[in-house]
């Protein structure tokens, strides 16, 4: 149960609607065995008297209104108990849903790096989905089923003392013993459907990404198969699910029945000393009603073998520190944005060798420097350091002649911007897509942005709806070249002091290429521009140019002088 404690400390912010969920529940609750309970004698004492001279003074109009109230009161009770719970559970799990997130940004990549998209997925909807027992499977039955219990015995003490105490002892007992019964028998089950729900998404979200090489490679079959494997599995959980909730129930309302048996051959001689009389039918009727305090309770525990597995994996996610931390307080520095590695040396947490080595690089304010080498050289790795998406491992990292540790989170990314080969389109409008950068930038700014970067086209024209366009799935689909124009109109948008370009002009075309690094030229002057690439183009209207090879700076210098010196970098100049 420790390992829920995390998720209860979220209900403090919902405690009003929770609690009159409760309050709702029992009123209900108590209109339930009341209307049942009270037709049961109503019904004896009217069919006694209707054989004597009763008859004539039976008071049958107070009664009558009673069970009539009862009814009405055990409909708009149900009725405003799910309404009420329900929506603060929802609420509740919108909190934890934006809980979690905070919790799991932080820890990209670093405590995440080995976990599958589809089970971060699955953390975030079907984990998430099952907290909800906790409240309307756990704790409301288990507080109502105690309060009703209590309720029940006063009220059948008021008539007979012994009787009352009787059936609330067994009533109290099966509310103990009945769940941590079943909770031990379906603790396994519950764990493991957790994790083969888990499994199932993680195998079908395989097949779905991959359907395409794993059919070139012959593969496509032993993916298929092992969703196959998982979902039999899943299916095998949900049935011992569904044949012990069945078993659990018909065991509940057996011991209802004996217990039926017992309190109508205790009330035999009568009811508190008296002759035989319709009370006999009042303690009957109320020990039929009272299975319905217990009937929740049976399944509540059943399902939190479930529950608690699903908050141990959403705890390796929140309780989990982040590799980077950030001050809370901006850091003051004067002057340019420039950019200092000093005897920078970074390696992966996976990796044996170090992907960059001893980087000694000065970038002055306003100064555009170019980082070129081979795939895995440690360019990205250099950008990534800089963007704090890793801390180094020795050496100190500087921006503005201040440790980039001192920064905040938030100033950091305001004054940063990358533009990468891989610009993502979300599912959405193309404002939508635009806003990121700038979320109180207004439509005549963002069109703006998008004229710059000559995609005008989007925003005009019949058949277009303007910055409501839809992109992305069942929108419209850009090409790579628009992919790349919307990254750049988002860095005009954001506007900050230092660019970092990943290689942004990879796989296009010459012509594609030659207008993107144009609109770098036109509209990114009198900022601090680092390019990494590995195609040398261009590089002559660079300040200077560093070749970094094995993780190690190799040359640095202008374009010029690096051709001049006819070393490494000439030499690969020579190739093109």
């Amino acid at each position: 149960m420790r390992d829920l404690l995390p998720y209860l400390k979220l209900y403090k912010k919902h405690w009003f609607g929770l609690s009159l969920g409760m309050v709702l529940a029992f009123l209900t609750l108590f209109a339930s065995i009341g209307l049942l309970t009270l037709s049961g004698w109503f019904l004896s004492a009217a069919a006694v008297a209707g054989l004597t001279i009763a008859r004539e003074t039976f008071n049958y109009m107070l009664p009558g209104a009673f069970v009539r109230g009862f009814a009405m009161g055990r409909t708009a009770g149900r009725w405003g108990e799910r309404v009420v719970s329900h929506n603060a559970t929802f609420k509740l799990l919108t909190d934890l849903r934006i809980f979690f997130f905070k919790k799991l940004a932080p820890l990209v990549p670093g405590k995440v790096a080995n976990l599958r998209d589809a089970d971060l997925l699955n953390r975030l909807i079907a984990d998430i989905d099952a907290m909800d027992h906790v409240y309307l499977r756990l704790i409301s039955p288990m507080i109502v089923g105690l309060f009703g219990i209590a309720a029940l015995t006063a009220v059948l003490c008021w008539f007979d003392q012994s009787l009352g105490l009787t059936l609330g002892a067994i009533l109290l007992t099966l509310l103990i013993v009945w769940p941590i019964l079943f909770h031990k028998l379906g603790k396994r089950n519950g764990s493991e459907l957790t994790q083969n729900k888990a499994d199932l998404r993680i195998t079908t979200l395989d097949w779905l990404q991959g359907y395409s090489e794993l059919t070139l490679f012959g593969a496509e079959e032993r993916y298929r198969n092992a969703i196959y494997t998982a979902q039999e599995k899943l299916l095998k959980n949900q049935y011992f699910d569904a044949h012990f909730s069945g078993v659990a129930q018909a065991l509940l309302m057996l011991a209802n029945g004996w217990t039926l048996v017992l309190m109508l051959w205790l009330a035999a001689d009568g009811v508190a000393g008296a002759q035989p009389d319709p009370m006999i039918a009042l303690f009957a009727f109320a020990t039929m009603a009272s299975v319905e305090l217990l009937m929740p309770i049976a399944g509540a525990f059943q399902h939190l073998g479930k529950t608690l597995t699903s908050a141990r994996r959403l705890n390796e996610v929140i309780l989990a520190e982040p590799d980077v931390q950030f001050p809370e307080q901006d850091v003051v520095h004067q002057g340019d944005y420039s950019i200092e590695y000093r005897d920078v040396s970074f390696t992966y947490p996976d990796g044996n060798q170090p992907a960059v080595e001893q980087i000694n690089l000065a970038i002055g304010g306003k100064q555009r420097v170019a980082i070129v080498g081979q795939t895995g050289s440690g360019k990205s790795t250099l950008l990534q350091l800089l963007t704090r998406y890793w801390d180094v491992n020795q050496g100190q990292l500087l921006i503005a002649g201040k440790p980039i540790q001192q920064w905040s989170e938030s100033q950091l990314r305001r004054a940063i911007t990358v533009v990468s080969q891989r610009v993502d389109v979300l599912n959405g409008t193309l404002r939508d897509n635009l806003i990121l950068a700038k979320p109180d930038a207004d439509d005549e700014e963002i069109t703006l942005a998008l004229h710059k970067v000559g995609l005008s086209k989007l925003v005009q024209g019949e058949n277009n709806n303007g910055l409501d366009a839809w992109l992305g799935d069942g929108g419209r689909q850009l090409s790579g070249g628009e992919k790349r124009r919307i990254g750049i109109a988002r860095a005009l948008l954001h506007n900050a002091p230092i660019l970092l370009l990943d290689e942004p002009t990879e796989g296009l075309d010459k012509q594609t290429e030659q207008q993107i690094m144009t609109l770098f030229e036109k509209h990114f002057e009198g900022k601090t521009v680092v390019f990494i690439t590995h195609r040398l183009v261009n590089l002559d209207k660079m300040d200077a140019v560093c070749l970094i090879e094995n993780g190690q700076m190799v040359e640095h210098g202008s374009h010029q002088e690096l051709i001049a010196q006819q070393g490494r970098y000439y030499q690969l100049n020579q190739t093109l």
